[in-house]
């Protein structure tokens, strides 16, 4: 009992470590305690419960201590984060127990590794998604020891964690000098390959000046509450301290605050006043800044599945998460958040339970599903200096998704934004959790970031995933730096979360293969 629970818990804090400003290193031996455990168990019911305990705890309180953070934003969001994370990996794990104890080594060991980086694909583009805790997640303050991302994305970094547990755990067993060989070599190599690449990887494009705005709004209060005037006179002279030659001028999600009307943006008060700015100020700049917006549908008009209406309109409409992109023209250019953030932003399965629409919680002031974009657009530069280059704007949640974040990079963005509000998580680690995933999506695509948050970290990120400049938490103020371009697709960029979709196939034959197995034994085909 009492070891039991030793290696339990030594697998729930190696597992943690680098979600918790620590280094992700240790996640090449995080389930070795629970692999051991395993094979203390025999192949009885009562052994497979009792494991099944262990694993539970172990997971839960990996979940609990890296996300625990959601329940300042939505408490029943954090209760469900560790529940999905027992119930999706902790099924798998007890999958791999079972078939351990009725199959070959082989089987069991593949099935492991192929399962459950399925689960964490399943987890990333399921209805219900929150791919916080992909095991390649873990290594976003180790950028160094993982350049080679840009071929893999983070579903590589997993199977490079489940691959190094595994060989670790048949040396453990084995006690033989000699199987520590194949470990050693397959922690090593990575890292020196990385470590390689990273010294000697040159960003060589166009230099971009950019500025940074973090205006350090309350979430909870004036936000979405004070006077919209004000917050954009806020923004402005913060915007007004950047170089008269700047390029771009990058502000947070939902900055602006006005209800925007797309197709009506000319009477908003915000948008005028800040391409007002742009005009006197900065003609050959673009300011990237968040808002939410408003699309109506006219009489006869084919609506969205996510339009709505109220009894006291007689046209359907949508709501957005937007990210505009204002210069010293007369129109602003708009692209949609598309990844959507469950339970805030979106009912899974929508069209099945959209009654229960009213059970998103409110934060930003506007419940309900939102709207969505069909493709990532990609803005263009409009003048000077940066004439044609192509940025794109992730806000907020959609700096999570590897996959989706480079198909900015395949649409012709030459350098990324992140704009995001990461104020509802408080002081918290969900914050710097949260940032420290935009270097890993630098390194995925190979774009330099400049991110823009309302409060929490703001900061510059170059191609190889270094830290060049950043603002904490509840501070106000700007940062002014330069970021280069890149029109280089990576192999990652081109063919997305692939490791992950070939891990599902294997599962599905693993799992084949292990029906037949038995199916052959019970006919006492094979011993």
């Amino acid at each position: 009992m009492r070891n039991a629970l030793l290696l339990s818990l030594a697998s729930a804090v190696l597992l943690s470590a680098g979600w918790l400003g620590m280094s992700g290193l240790p996640l090449l031996v995080a389930l070795v305690p629970l692999l051991v455990l395993s094979g203390r168990y025999d192949a009885s019911r009562r052994a497979f419960w009792k494991m099944a305990g262990w694993t539970a705890l172990a997971l839960g309180l990996w979940s609990g201590a890296t996300t625990w953070w959601i329940w300042y934003a939505a408490p029943i969001g954090a209760i469900l984060s560790v529940l999905i994370t027992v119930v999706l990996f902790g099924g798998m794990f007890m999958l791999y127990h079972y078939v351990d104890k009725r199959a070959t080594k082989a089987l069991s060991y593949t099935l492991l590794i192929a399962g459950w980086i399925a689960c964490e694909y399943l987890y990333t583009v399921g209805e219900v998604s929150f791919p916080w805790l992909t095991l390649g997640n873990g290594f976003a303050n180790d950028v160094k020891a993982v350049q080679w991302y840009d071929a893999t994305g983070v579903f590589g970094g997993s199977l490079w964690v489940l691959l190094c547990n595994v060989l670790v755990y048949r040396a453990v067993v084995a006690r033989r000098a000699t199987t520590w060989i194949a470990p050693a070599l397959v922690a090593a190599l990575p890292l020196i390959f990385s470590l390689v690449r990273y010294y000697n990887y040159e960003e060589d494009g166009k230099e971009l000046r950019i500025e940074i705005v973090q205006p350090n709004v309350d979430p909870y209060g004036e936000k979405f509450t004070g006077n919209p005037s004000d917050q954009t006179g806020r923004l402005i002279a913060l915007a007004e301290q950047a170089p008269a030659e700047v390029d771009y001028i990058v502000m947070p999600e939902t900055a602006v605050n006005d209800y925007l009307w797309e197709g009506e943006f000319e009477y908003s008060a915000s948008l005028r006043r800040l391409q007002q700015m742009v005009r006197e100020r900065y003609p050959e700049a673009q300011v990237v800044v968040g808002a939410t917006t408003f699309r109506r549908y006219g009489p006869g008009e084919a609506v969205s599945p996510t339009a709505r209406t109220r009894p006291d309109i007689d046209y359907f409409f949508d709501v957005y998460n937007s990210a505009l992109a204002v210069d010293s023209s007369s129109t602003a250019d708009v692209r949609h958040k598309s990844m959507l953030v469950v339970g805030v932003e979106k009912i899974p399965y929508y069209g099945l339970f959209k009654h229960l629409e009213f059970l998103i919680v409110d934060l930003g002031g506007i419940t309900g599903q939102l709207g969505t974009d069909s493709v990532c657009r990609v803005f263009r530069h409009p003048a000077g200096a940066a004439s044609g280059t192509g940025s794109g704007a992730a806000i907020c949640y959609e700096s999570v998704y590897g996959s989706y974040f480079s198909q900015f990079a395949r649409g012709g963005a030459q350098v990324m934004f992140v704009i995001t509000n990461d104020g509802w998580w408080r002081d918290t680690p969900g914050y710097r959790q949260h940032f420290s995933f935009s270097r890993l999506r630098a390194i995925e695509s190979r774009r330099s970031i400049a991110r823009s948050a309302n409060t929490g970290i703001s900061g510059f990120i170059n191609q190889r995933g270094d830290v060049l400049q950043q603002l904490g938490w509840d501070e106000l103020g700007v940062l002014n730096g330069t970021l280069k371009t890149n029109d280089h697709i990576t192999f990652y960029a081109l063919y997305g979360d692939y490791i992950g979709r070939l891990c599902s196939y294997v599962f599905g034959l693993c799992l084949l293969y292990f029906v037949a197995y038995r199916v052959r034994r019970r006919s006492h085909l094979v011993d």
